[in-house]
């Protein structure tokens, strides 16, 4: 590491931004210490380097800073994170700092938070099923070991709940393997805070996690930094110690604020809606971290959630995060108020990498083409219930409404479930199939008559409409 370097020429300071001149062999992203006259000590980050000048991104703020009194230290080094397995069941704030009143981390090897780029050669492509007992996800919209899959939701919908739910329930199954959850929030409430720490501790969810909390009265550079800070605690865990890390990122949307927000202090050229120009590639430096390496035993697999402005999907956050990543769940205001948790769309929703973790020896034979009977199914009966509306109930024939009912049913009952309902593959499957007894045999045009007599009702015949 080379030598700290100390200067005293601050020459503005403009919010969390301070300028130093005449200075030599700064880099991009080095850490910086902000000394005060009375001794205090903050912290920052390089954000851009102009010939002899440096700017900084103050952690902590600028109030009480000014320009005579104030040392800038250059400490020659990217913001690191000490890591060690002694992290699990530990709850950190956004910058790596332990906030659960435990023990300070010994770390066994500190690592740039900004990682390395895997090889696009040496990546291995995702193929294993992994369950997080929620029907509409393991069934519609599977997620593979490896993957990166979107949660779109909106202000007022249940993504903290299903966050927590998923970091609960998630397994590989058939494989004694180590799997770990990693968790990281950005911009979250107190209150929020509160209730992801409370259910991780009262589920003992806590003793496979890691938790790395940014509070939403936290700085926004803290909020830039938290989740490299999980992505490098899952790297750890993946790469060095064969573990299968699910890392779960809320909120998004939060993060991309944060951006905003520097972009503007900077003084850049807006993009999109105020967002800076490069935020496709920023978001693309977390989301592409997520994968498999050919001959490692670990693997790390994102969640990353993020909330729609406004409940457009063309808002450049989900936008540009649907291009980056394999996939989306959406959440539905409509069915939220109807009381179905989760409220999952299971129509716009889609996982791209579905086939590659599905069928014989990874989940079920019929999984493919029974999905894909009720996605059919019900995407024919949510058209009749809009023809209803317009031309009323009477103008349905009897399949017509057929269809309308099992629309209602697989909402109810497929997607709708408890909290605390961990369902497992096979009961996802078995109940597609026990939804499919509504309709007359010759409207099952998806799944084989093979797959019929093995599956249906554990080989019951239909009945006669």
């Amino acid at each position: 590491m080379s030598k700290a370097k100390e200067y005293s020429t601050v020459t503005s300071i403009a919010g969390p931004l301070l300028m130093v001149e005449h200075t030599a062999g700064i880099k991009y992203s080095e850490i910086a210490e902000i000394i005060l006259k009375n001794g205090e000590v903050r912290h920052g980050r390089v954000l851009e380097i102009n010939q002899d000048k440096a700017l900084v991104q103050l952690f902590e703020g600028s109030m009480g800073l000014n320009l005579a009194d104030s040392r800038v230290r250059f400490l020659g080094k990217s913001l690191e994170l000490g890591v060690s397995l002694d992290m699990l069941g530990r709850i950190f704030n956004g910058l790596g700092q332990p906030i659960d009143k435990g023990p300070s981390i010994i770390p066994e090897i500190k690592l740039d938070i900004n990682g390395l780029s895997i090889n696009p050669c040496a990546r291995d492509y995702p193929n294993e099923f992994i369950q997080t007992g929620i029907s509409a996800i393991d069934g519609m919209t599977t997620l593979v070991r490896g993957q990166k899959l979107p949660i779109f939701s909106a202000a007022g919908l249940p993504h903290n709940e299903l966050a927590a739910q998923i970091a609960r329930q998630a397994k590989v199954l058939g494989q004694e393997e180590q799997f770990a959850v990693v968790f990281g929030a950005m911009g979250i409430t107190f209150e929020e805070a509160d209730y992801f720490i409370t259910d991780f501790k009262k589920t003992g969810a806590i003793e496979r996690a890691v938790l790395f909390m940014n509070l939403a009265d936290d700085p926004a550079i803290e909020r830039i930094a938290t989740p490299r800070m999980a992505l490098t605690c899952a790297e750890y865990l993946a790469f060095e110690k064969g573990m299968h890390v699910l890392v779960i990122l809320t909120d998004m949307t939060n993060y991309c604020e944060a951006l905003r927000q520097i972009s503007a202090a900077r003084k850049e050229i807006p993009g999109r809606r105020g967002y800076p120009g490069y935020m496709y590639t920023d978001l693309a430096t977390i989301y592409e971290r997520a994968g498999r390496i050919i001959g490692q035993k670990g693997s790390i697999t994102q969640f990353p959630i993020l909330t729609m402005p406004e409940d457009d999907k063309t808002h450049p956050i989900p936008d540009l995060t649907g291009y980056i990543t394999e996939g989306q769940v959406i959440l539905s205001r409509e069915l939220h108020r109807r009381g179905i948790y989760p409220p999952i769309d299971i129509l716009p929703s889609l996982s791209r990498l579905k086939e590659k973790g599905i069928g014989e020896n990874k989940t079920r034979g019929d999984h493919g083409s029974v999905t894909s009977q009720i996605f059919s199914s019900y995407a024919r009966g949510k058209e009749v219930k809009e023809l209803a509306v317009i031309l009323g109930e009477a103008a349905l024939t009897e399949t017509d409404k057929i269809y309308a009912r099992f629309s209602d049913e697989l909402e109810s009952t497929f997607i709708n479930q408890r909290e605390d309902d961990e369902r497992s593959i096979a009961d996802t499957l078995d109940l597609c199939w026990k939804l499919l007894l509504l309709f007359p045999r010759n409207e099952l045009k998806r799944v084989k008559d093979a797959e019929i007599e093995k599956y249906f009702l554990k080989g019951q015949q239909f009945e006669d409409k």
